[in-house]
């Protein structure tokens, strides 16, 4: 008779939510625990057939578990694929060869494309826990990535998923640096160039310090959790789409540590090229334009700065295939009236059906970045490229299109407000004469976006408007009354959120 491994222990789902990371609990009076010298957070392969995972180990000392059990968290418990009650085994960790280039790194040496190759390997795996990629992010952040770190670690990315291909020698894309509220010209630029016969396969992230992403915005109109299959038949049929790049599995790397990075609130240079130049090979794309918005609240904050990135983007871009073109902007105030999902998808639908009360700031930006695009791959002359947008705006085959994409993703939903508003009023006379980018995101996401779709605020207060004592420079939109008191705590605190002299 075959005796069972003395490892062995029993399954339970413990309905624990640990987000994206794997977590186990094993009792402190466990044999195992004790013989193994297991401690909390110690890092352990849970095995269950021909299937494993890597988890991290917190010790219980209650009776929540029974001696002989292993509990696990919701994710681990899923991504294991078991049965509760069945038996798993549970073993140390096997070491993991490339943490020891991130502690290198640390220390200021260098690392080589293979390096690189096996750390993305091994966080996509799941052999690091959130301590190490914290660690990963902040040793290879801010600039501390020279240009080949930066072109391995996009690469290392573009590898680390699925790659599409279209058949076609021109597939566009586009992406925003990002830190300016409301700044969602995505879905209008992909409608504009697709209704023009180009490719526009468009994967988009969700917020990571913002109150929205694109595909926060999106999905609050047509669904974007689409898979490979379905991006594919999409832009088979339409020519362009917006989809959250997650469940396709395109640079997943990606996903997983912008998860962290939302944590630690960090978005160093390096990994941002990395992480937008990855997408965008990763799904086929060959001409990308990239919106840098310049501005003191932003992420990008002087022209010089602009230009060092530009430099970065395109030669990352030639090295991997891409042809790159940069436009700078303004980055000194947010774009459109909405910031949150909902709200800036009120915006998009207003440019898209030219609306008269349409913000015509959202209208021009997208068709300057449209415009770009045509030029770049040639269907525009230089300097037509907006003229030709404009027309598929105003014509209405841009909405069209949009509408056409929004069926074939699933279905389209028009945006609504949340329930509960306050207006914040003008305390003196005056002239608008600067807006704080992040003060004001504070006060969306304080508000509930992007969580809570509806939630955000209207913005009615462009920089050189004059107002007069309690005309309305925003109006808070929340869906319950304890965040709208939250967030009004906030903005009665900060005063600079919108000058007036």
């Amino acid at each position: 008779m075959v005796k069972a491994p003395l490892n062995r222990l029993r399954l339970r789902r413990l309905g624990v939510d640990t987000q994206k990371e794997y977590v186990a609990y094993l009792r402190v009076d466990s044999h195992i625990a004790m013989s193994e010298g297991f401690e909390a957070l110690t890092r352990i392969r849970v095995h269950s057939g021909n299937t494993s995972i890597v988890a991290s180990l917190y010790i219980v000392h209650s009776n929540m578990l029974k001696k002989g059990e292993l509990g696990l968290s919701e994710m681990a418990f899923n991504a294991l694929s078991a049965k509760e009650g069945g038996y798993v085994t549970i073993a140390h960790l096997e070491p993991i060869n490339s943490l020891s280039y991130v502690r290198s790194k640390i220390y200021g040496n260098r690392v080589t494309g293979k390096e690189m190759k096996e750390i993305i390997t091994d966080i996509v795996a799941g052999n690091y826990s959130n301590v190490h990629m914290a660690s990963f992010i902040t040793a290879f952040g801010g600039e501390n990535m020279n240009l080949d770190e930066i072109i391995s670690l996009t690469r290392a990315m573009i590898e680390s998923g699925s790659q599409m291909k279209w058949g076609k020698s021109v597939v566009v894309d586009k992406h925003c640096i990002g830190g300016l509220p409301g700044n969602r010209t995505t879905p209008i630029i992909v409608s504009i160039v697709s209704s023009l016969g180009l490719i526009m396969p468009k994967t988009s992230s969700r917020a990571i310090t913002s109150p929205a992403g694109t595909a926060d915005t999106m999905e609050v109109m047509a669904p974007v959790n689409l898979s490979l299959k379905k991006i594919k038949a999409v832009v088979d049929k339409e020519g362009g789409c917006v989809a959250w790049g997650s469940n396709a599995r395109l640079s997943p790397a990606d996903d997983i540590l912008i998860r962290i990075e939302r944590a630690l609130d960090l978005d160093s240079e390096g990994q941002m090229i990395a992480s937008v130049l990855s997408k965008k090979k990763a799904v086929g794309s060959t001409h990308v334009v990239i919106d840098i918005p310049v501005g003191d609240t932003v992420k990008i904050r002087s022209i010089e700065a602009a230009n060092h990135l530009k430099v970065l983007m395109e030669k990352t871009g030639n090295a991997i295939g891409l042809k790159i073109k940069v436009v700078v902007t303004d980055g000194s105030q947010p774009v459109g009236k909405g910031i949150g999902p909902s709200l800036e998808a009120m915006d998009i639908l207003a440019v898209l059906r030219n609306e008269k009360e349409a913000p015509s700031d959202l209208r021009s930006r997208s068709l300057l970045l449209a415009g770009e695009l045509l030029e770049l791959v040639g269907l525009a002359e230089s300097g037509k490229g907006n003229e030709m947008a404009a027309k598929a705006l105003s014509s209405g085959k841009a909405y069209q299109k949009f509408m056409a994409i929004c069926k074939m993703q699933g279905g389209f939903t028009e945006p609504g407000f949340a329930k509960y508003m306050h207006d914040v009023k003008a305390d003196k006379e005056g002239t608008i004469c600067a807006i704080d980018n992040r003060k004001l995101s504070r006060v969306a996401k304080l508000a509930g976006a992007p969580d809570h779709a509806r939630a955000g605020l209207l913005f009615l207060s462009p920089i050189g408007r004059k107002v007069n004592v309690d005309d309305i420079l925003y109006t808070i939109f929340t869906e319950t009354e304890g965040e709208l008191e939250y967030v009004l705590e906030y903005q009665k605190t900060e005063k600079d959120i919108i000058t007036i002299q």
